[in-house]
């Protein structure tokens, strides 16, 4: 296991708030933009989808 253990960081509400916001401030780095992956998504090709089981005629 790795990190504090529960018991010892809400021994005090200062600890419960840094750890809260280490949670906070992980999840704020590692979830994208809205915006840009509506952007992502809107500059692929629309291609035709070809099905993978299909003959090659």
């Amino acid at each position: 296991m790795f990190g504090p253990r529960i018991t010892t960081v809400f021994q005090s509400r200062w600890k419960a708030v840094f750890w809260s916001l280490g949670i906070l401030a992980t999840a704020y780095c590692t979830v994208p933009m809205a915006d840009s992956a509506r952007q992502q998504e809107a500059a692929k090709p629309a291609a035709p989808h070809k099905s993978p089981w299909a003959k090659d005629n």
